[in-house]
């Protein structure tokens, strides 16, 4: 990462900047996702570009990416008050038929119990 980008991505107020470098580099992002995804997290106050930054990483390569990715679903989950982003994150991260396998889920992933109990608080 050039000085330059790193002035940019300190400049990002609400993750689109680093979404975008993210993006645009994924490439040669592996030496630096840790710094991308904590200034994500950091500055993305609705989860918009945690939970796509989550999706994009999943349908690069989920397992090479799986420990940025449970850290921006986290995220997500903590920001996403108004349930804007979480329907589409679940399908994206856990696949069209995870209300099918909640249970199960619930059982095996942290991040998939909150998401669940966040949409359907009282079951489905």
């Amino acid at each position: 990462m050039t000085e330059e980008q790193q002035k940019q991505l300190s400049q990002d107020r609400t993750g689109l900047i680093t979404y975008e470098y993210m993006a645009n580099n994924i490439n040669t992002i592996e030496p630096e996702i840790d710094i991308l995804v904590e200034n994500m997290v950091k500055v993305d106050l609705t989860g918009q570009f945690t939970a796509s930054a989550a999706r994009y990483l999943t349908a690069i390569d989920a397992k090479s990416y799986a420990e940025s990715i449970r850290r921006l679903v986290g995220a997500t989950i903590d920001r996403d008050r108004e349930h804007r982003y979480l329907p589409g994150l679940m399908e994206s991260i856990y696949g069209p038929n995870a209300l099918e396998n909640a249970e199960e889920l619930c059982n095996t992933d942290n991040n998939f119990r909150r998401i669940y109990k966040r949409l359907y608080p009282k079951g489905i």
